[in-house]
């Protein structure tokens, strides 16, 4: 059986002197794709064929507004359209061998391996992010689908033999526990049926394919809706679904559908043909989805990922040469537009002068603009709806507490709204300690004692991700043990918060970020896309 390894593309550029080979690569590919991809008309994919709607959608990068293409405004017809294809393919592809499936899996992952700069390319012209969050969020998808073509052959398909010995003893009738003739059980876990994956804009590779391959792999069917209205990432969607195509997957089995929310997202998730679905974005939008389905009688699997108000405590026994650096990146790193971003910090009131100092150094080096630029690290924010959640927080934060830096729009001159990191001090009871914002915005408050800090740290309706600084040990040991989170780190300097790597961390939320407590990269990922079965056979 292959062993895992992750993909690692720029670590292994520079641990080879390789960098300027690596900028070289994804330069080039940034103007292959604007000279051969962008302002172009592109199709929905039902069933295998090409599907055109009345309205189109036009979607603009907002790094500088311009067109990346035109997408089709699929409604709720078109969603059942591709539900119907869905189904019709499943029973081909739910009896084909695990090992077949898994080959397709394996070729998609070497499909996107050979295309990693051209996809992540698009991927920073079409979200904004850098090309090492790009590159890092394509390996990432290559590692979701190796490492899940590992976890089902090593599982055997989830499918094991047991059973009970036959026995000369006779009885009259039977009882639990009755001897009686060799009786050959199986135990299978098999797929649902069709899927909807509804995908998010901030990560639109990863997540997507990690969403869809988790599906596909098991034998369910797809019909993927990548994120079509506000925060537009439909480009790098049809990227996906050409790649499945061209990896082996038939027609019918993966179906790319764009359209709004409210008529695509809401069709398959009330549409009694639709199995499962799996989702990542907001609470709201999550429990809304769950709720609908089970109002209306209908039992669906549910797979989802709803965001999180990540915390990290500084202790009064941190090294804050490492609590600095792995603070501002978790913060600001792709402008805090992650669901495991770092937006709120406890410091022990004894170091937050010092803190507060250390990290306002760090925040002034960051370098705001054009996210194709290497130097720069953080670029625009998604969308003007974004900007007004900015707007409405530095207020708040003026107006409650203290602003201790940023607030501003950043005029770069690009037709992109560009923005300040914002650090500010409020007391924990305030609305921006609790409410997810996804923005560049930290705030800090002090606390006294650790049990203090532990309290507000779990004082969230969230439990995604956390992270501690302390080298105190009983400290560590009281974190790990009492904090509410599904991913937790200690003392980490790339990133208090972000960042977990497939098959070394798993990425799970508790409480309000999740559902099942079950993770992604993680080998309990698959098992909810199946249910169980046992089968029993006597003679």
């Amino acid at each position: 059986m292959e062993k895992f390894a992750n993909e690692s593309t720029y670590r292994r550029f520079m641990e080879k002197g390789r960098e300027i080979e690596f900028d070289r690569m994804f330069d080039g590919a940034v103007e292959k794709a604007k000279r051969e991809l962008l302002g172009k008309k592109y199709p929905m994919y039902i069933g295998g064929r090409e599907a055109l709607a009345t309205e189109e959608t036009a979607e603009y990068s907002p790094i500088d507004g311009s067109l990346i293409g035109r997408f089709q405004k699929g409604t709720r017809e078109h969603a059942r359209l591709a539900i119907d294809a869905a189904q019709k393919a499943f029973d081909s592809w739910s009896s084909m061998d695990y090992k077949e499936r898994a080959a397709i899996m394996d070729n998609a992952a070497s499909l996107f391996s050979k295309q990693k700069f051209e996809i992540a390319a698009v991927l920073s012209i079409e979200n904004g992010k850098t090309r090492y969050e790009s590159i890092g969020e394509v390996d990432e998808a290559i590692d979701f689908l190796h490492y899940y073509t590992i976890e089902m052959e090593r599982n055997k398909g989830y499918s094991r033999k047991t059973g009970i010995g036959a026995s000369d003893a006779k009885v009259s009738a039977g009882f639990q526990g009755a001897p009686g003739r060799e009786e050959k059980v199986r135990i299978r876990l098999k797929p649902y049926g069709v899927f909807g994956v509804i995908a998010p804009f901030n990560f639109p590779i990863s997540i997507s394919v990690g969403m869809s391959s988790g599906a596909l792999i098991t034998g369910n069917t797809v019909v993927f809706k990548p994120s079509s209205t506000d925060n537009m990432t439909m480009l790098t969607g049809l990227m996906i679904c050409r790649i499945f195509k061209d990896a082996g997957v038939p027609d019918g089995v993966f179906n790319y559908v764009t359209g709004p929310g409210s008529e695509v997202g809401d069709e398959l998730a009330t549409n009694p043909k639709v199995s499962g679905i799996a989702f990542t974005g907001s609470k709201e939008t999550g429990m809304g989805m769950i709720s609908r389905a089970y109002a209306s009688g209908m039992q669906k699997a549910f797979v989802v990922e709803m965001g999180g108000k990540n915390p990290a405590i500084v202790s009064k026994n941190a090294d804050l040469n490492e609590a600095v650096p792995g603070i501002i990146s978790a913060a600001y790193g792709f402008c805090g537009q992650k669901c495991s971003a770092l937006s709120r910090v406890y410091v022990h009131e004894s170091r937050k002068e010092e803190f507060i100092s250390k990290l306002l150094d760090g925040i002034r080096s960051i370098n705001i603009g054009n996210p194709l630029i290497k130097e720069n690290y953080m670029g625009p924010l998604i969308s003007k709806k974004a900007l007004e959640r900015y707007t409405a927080s530095v207020e708040e934060a003026k107006r409650s507490g203290r602003l201790v830096f940023g607030g501003n729009v950043v005029d770069k001159g690009m037709n992109g709204i560009y923005v300040e990191p914002v650090l500010a001090e409020l007391d924990h009871s305030n609305m921006l300690f609790h409410k997810e914002l996804f923005l560049p915005f930290l705030v800090v408050d002090t606390y006294k004692s650790f049990d203090e800090a532990l309290r507000k740290a779990n004082d969230s309706e969230y439990g995604l991700t956390a992270g501690l600084y302390s080298k105190k040990k009983s400290e560590i040991r009281e974190f790990m043990r009492h904090i509410q989170s599904g991913v937790v780190y200690v003392n980490r300097e790339t990133s208090a918060t972000t960042g977990a790597i497939v098959g070394i961390h798993t990425f799970v939320g508790w409480k309000g970020s999740g559902i099942s407590g079950k993770g992604t990269g993680s080998k309990f990922y698959l098992q909810q896309f199946m249910r169980e079965q046992s089968e029993s056979v006597v003679g």
